[in-house]
């Protein structure tokens, strides 16, 4: 019986052979780009997941920016960035099942870099992202008062602010090229220090998925708190690292918010090439694959010819 189902003319032998022709025959354009997820139900059902989360993180981190800054305490960039790295692991986990917990174009991306998903999915959900970053920059305007709405920029990504000054409106915040250069390097870090975790399988599946997303929001919080405090900078909000949150309140306030708007979508392109880069550089397997051969016992029993 089982030669008979093994025979050139049985139906599972061909089955098998046909399976193994369509692994090793290569990907078509259309398959590489991902185009059929366009007309997918499921992708689309998950970038309402991606769009819900970033109205909702948008609104709490816009929020904790401005009642931070508003109270009256003698570290607000601390607490504030306490209180972003909570809020962004508990949206992580929440929208993790749905869609991968992206809520980022920067996240959307990387992971298509390096292969992750595809262009098309990336495509729906970074415009997802910025759809979701605009509404939920519409439910704070909605709440907020006009002045705190005046005073915070809407706790968008701003460069540089108008201050009133003894001969008249005077603007302060930081130069571009310093404002362009932490955007990179704040937004590596953040992908070197954190993200790759969850794009390596040996380490998610080791660490667990709630520590990993704990890690994403306690770097995120740290560089959040260093960008802040190191420039020194009345009218510069921090890097941004999240291109849709600085689309949304620019869309909904306007004005001076669009004011070097490019340096929070340039900035972190940048930084996921590079990112990427860095990924084809260092090898697939972990360096220890093959054992510890460099033990220091093995190295003396090596030296004195025992094999003991």
């Amino acid at each position: 019986m089982l030669w008979v189902m093994k025979k050139p003319n049985s139906p599972l032998y061909q089955s098998k052979i046909d399976e193994e022709n369509k692994k090793k025959s290569p990907l078509t354009l259309s398959q590489r780009l991902g185009l059929p997820d366009f007309v997918s139900p499921d992708v689309w059902r998950a970038s309402v997941g991606e769009l819900l989360g970033t109205a909702v993180l948008v609104f709490m981190l816009d929020n904790i920016v401005i009642s931070t800054l508003e109270s009256d305490v003698k570290m607000p960039n601390l607490i504030m960035s306490i209180l972003a790295a909570i809020t962004i692991t508990i949206l992580l986990l929440a929208v993790f099942p749905v869609s991968g917990g992206h809520l980022n174009p920067v996240i959307s991306c990387s992971a298509t870099l390096v292969g992750i998903i595809s262009m098309s999915r990336a495509i729906i959900y970074i415009v997802a992202q910025c759809i979701g970053a605009a509404l939920g920059a519409l439910a704070l305007k909605a709440v907020v008062s006009s002045s705190i709405e005046q005073t915070f920029s809407l706790g968008g990504c701003t460069l540089t602010v108008i201050l009133p000054g003894p001969n008249g409106p005077i603007t302060v915040g930081l130069e571009t090229a310093q404002a362009f250069w932490l955007e990179i390097f704040c937004t590596f870090v953040f992908l070197f220090a954190s993200v790759w975790m969850a794009y390596d399988h040996r380490q998610a599946k080791s660490l667990g998925l709630v520590t990993v997303m704990s890690i994403v929001g306690l770097v995120l919080g740290l560089l959040v708190f260093i960008s802040t405090t190191v420039t020194g900078k009345k009218g510069y909000a921090g890097a941004g690292m999240n291109p849709a949150r600085c689309f949304g309140a620019a869309l909904v306030r306007g004005g001076h918010l669009w004011n070097g708007h490019w340096i929070f979508w340039v900035g972190p392109a940048i930084a996921c090439w590079a990112f990427y880069l860095y990924t084809k550089i260092i090898p697939p397997q972990h360096f220890h694959a093959d054992g510890y051969k460099h033990d220091f016992v093995g190295v003396i029993k090596a030296l004195f010819g025992s094999d003991a």
